[in-house]
């Protein structure tokens, strides 16, 4: 019998990664723990991300810095600010980091797609992903995704991004297009981090992804086999379990990390990634 692929996004092989007991809450357990509350961070990044996608969505006469403010008002949420004033605040930033990025842009530059699915599969894997936004240059595709973070972007760090690398492979196997580069655009700075991936360094990115599967794939066989879960999925405390969604239901996370805030990984502190 041909191998099962293991169906994978960049968020859960990372979310494996980075704690093993945070995936099994978040894709083994159920029914699934109850999560923490909402964090100020990811509000302003997910109202940034929802308005630049509706902002191309607009007819080309309408894409205009003013539209792009407008939308970011009309999806802000308050969720996880410390109160309204704050609040404001964030959304005139986050309304500043929009104007001075839709300037930047030529509204008739059409995206190959925004919030685009794409997938690929290795011969381990079966990848998923939603690209922010997929943008033709000259004969090739090029990845783009959004920045809200407070740490400014490094071409390192577009080079060592596994989303980014399965983005590429995805958008190569779904649009059958030439695509090797990838940005990351920080729209608190105005800068562009980027790579040209090649086929050894997609090639090094599969590796890394397929051996996160494979240990995955051994830790849900072993709960099944009877081994503890906690012991199957162990806890790696660290600062991670400041932000966690399933600190609620984890110890070793609430013993690890004193509890923060929901709006401490604003700018005034150094956020996770955004």
């Amino acid at each position: 019998m041909p191998r099962r692929l293991f169906p994978a996004t960049p968020s859960k092989l990372a979310t494996f990664g980075d704690c093993p007991r945070r995936y099994r809450h978040a894709y083994v357990d159920r029914p699934t723990p109850a999560k923490g509350p909402a964090w100020a961070h990811n509000s302003v990044g997910s109202a940034v991300h929802a308005a630049l996608r509706s902002w191309w969505e607009l007819p080309l006469p309408k894409r205009t810095p003013a539209a792009a403010r407008q939308l970011l008002y009309g999806v802000w949420s308050t969720a996880g600010f410390r109160d309204a004033e704050q609040s404001d605040r964030w959304r005139a930033r986050a309304a500043g980091w929009l104007t001075d990025y839709v300037s930047d842009l030529d509204p008739a530059d059409e995206p190959v797609g925004t919030e685009r699915q794409v997938a690929a599969t290795t011969e381990r894997l079966a990848l998923s992903g939603r690209v922010d936004r997929i943008d033709q240059r000259g004969d090739e595709l090029v990845v783009v995704d959004y920045k809200t973070g407070r740490s400014v972007c490094t071409d390192d760090e577009a080079r060592g991004s596994p989303a980014l690398a399965a983005y590429v492979l995805g958008v190569r196997r779904t649009l059958r297009r030439p695509c090797s580069r990838v940005e990351l655009h920080h729209l608190p700075s105005g800068t562009v981090a980027a790579f040209e991936h090649t086929d050894r360094s997609l090639a090094n990115h599969v590796r890394r992804a397929e051996d996160v599967a494979a240990d995955i794939t051994a830790a849900t066989a072993a709960v099944d086999d009877g081994v503890d879960p906690d012991a199957a999925f162990p806890a790696v405390p660290g600062r991670q379990c400041g932000w966690c969604d399933f600190r609620p239901s984890c110890a070793v996370g609430r013993a690890a990390t004193p509890s923060r805030e929901t709006w401490s990984f604003l700018a005034e502190e150094t956020p996770p990634d955004a």
